[in-house]
């Protein structure tokens, strides 16, 4: 079929695609669709046809809706508008939350057969109270951009284009009631072309931060080095300092969530204190404290971060461990370092390691993976936000000896089709 970008074309749904989209068949052709769900029936806009193998499109009408879709959580977002007006961040708003859950199950389930050959049933889980909120007021952490005409609002799906909206009914209610929504101020200091970071963390008052504070463009961070204010995060009565632009879990109970799965998937018999324990991608020290609170004060553990602030506030957070100790390197650097200058001690103690490996979206990848099985740590583990990409390294650790022996699914990320796990990797 010949088409171009702006053709509408009716479409039968039949499954989900990791990224929050839906697939579709046209003419033998791939379709990734938005704003849609397995089973139904819509009409969708072609927004990119350049590719030989599949197109994308947006649904634009819903002729036959699944049973699971909703009127979605945030009106703007609502199939009712146009495609290009929709604010992105809440790909799954139009789907009942506990469908939600089985099409995130579906996807982790599917990538780690297609991608490790892991066959493996795991549950969604919920986390405590988001069903009694409809999966609502969790976010801790909002950027708002401000447009060449003084516009505030996030920007639209798959693009950079500012969108007004009168509500932000993911973030929590406090940050919700201040965000400096629709037109800026007048003789606000609301950066125009900049943004606005809306940060309320759980000890403190809400924090407003714009890119004429900062010096940043859109989606930096901190130069290295330069330590602004800081903030405190508690988790389960443990306070953590962090700067206040600084990396933290967005949902206000995933720290605790993701705190207590690694101490319960961590295997006990396995979990020497003493050994060269690592906390790897380790930021201000939160799984590792977590590993500390099961292992006790003796615990030897060394966090490896490469932002050097963050590792600053990595050893203020870890120093009731005296045998904790916070580095700045980078991961696969310092895992070469390991592999090539380790003492025979060393060695020994590497093989009795735990390791938390907390990588970033993009997964750890193949030299991490296999510099960790080439020193044979005990146990891994895995803190994962990609389900694709912690497939691809549980394929590798597969291939190294390892295997997947326990496995748990967190839903952090309500209305999105963002999902977290934490699974356990011991050798063969």
């Amino acid at each position: 079929m010949a088409s171009e970008q702006g053709t509408r074309v009716e479409l039968e749904i039949t499954n989900v695609a990791h990224g929050g989209i839906s697939v579709a068949r046209l003419d033998g052709r791939v379709v990734f669709v938005t704003d849609t769900l397995p089973g139904e029936r819509v009409v969708a806009r072609i927004t990119d046809d350049e590719h030989a193998s599949f197109w994308r499109a947006d649904t634009v009408e819903v002729l036959e809706a699944s049973p699971h879709r909703v009127p979605h959580v945030w009106n703007e977002a609502s199939v009712d508008r146009d495609p290009n007006d929709r604010p992105g961040g809440a790909e799954f708003g139009h789907i009942e939350l506990p469908w939600q859950r089985e099409l995130k199950r579906q996807v982790i389930v599917d990538s780690l057969k297609r991608f490790a050959g892991i066959e493996r049933e795991i549950e969604v889980e919920p986390v405590a109270g988001d069903d009694e909120r409809n999966g609502l007021g969790w976010r801790t952490r909002v950027r708002l951009h401000v447009d060449a005409d003084g516009r505030v609002g996030p920007f639209a799906a798959r693009s950079h284009r500012v969108v007004t909206v009168d509500d932000l009914p993911l973030a929590t209610p406090q940050l919700a009631a201040e965000a400096p929504l629709g037109e800026r101020p007048d003789g606000s200091d609301f950066p125009a072309d900049g943004f606005i970071d809306l940060v309320a963390p759980s000890a403190g008052a809400p924090r407003f931060l714009t890119s004429n504070e900062t010096g940043e463009k859109p989606r930096g961070g901190r130069p290295a080095g330069r330590r602004g204010r800081s903030i405190t995060e508690v988790v389960d009565g443990r306070e953590f300092l962090l700067d206040e632009q600084g990396f933290w879990q967005v949902h206000h109970g995933a720290a605790s969530t993701l705190s207590r799965a690694v101490q319960s998937e961590v295997n006990d018999e396995l979990l020497d204190p003493s050994a060269f324990n690592l906390d790897l991608y380790g930021g201000v020290g939160l799984l590792a404290a977590a590993l500390g609170g099961k292992a006790g004060a003796g615990l030897r553990i060394t966090s490896v971060e490469g932002n050097d602030l963050a590792t600053d506030y990595a050893s203020e957070n870890l120093s009731e461990w005296i045998g904790a100790t916070a580095e700045t390197n980078r991961v696969d650097r310092y895992l070469r370092q390991l592999e090539k200058n380790a003492s025979a001690s060393e060695r020994e103690r590497l093989a009795r390691a735990t390791v938390i490996l907390d990588p970033p979206r993009a997964g750890a990848g193949k030299q991490v993976v296999n510099s960790l099985v080439a020193l044979g740590v005990a146990q891994v583990l895995y803190v994962a936000c990609d389900p694709v990409a912690f497939a691809r390294d549980a394929g590798q650790f597969e291939r190294g000896g390892y295997a997947v022996r326990s496995m748990r699914a967190f839903d952090l990320f309500p209305h999105t089709h963002h999902v977290e796990s934490v699974a356990l990797l011991t050798a063969n």
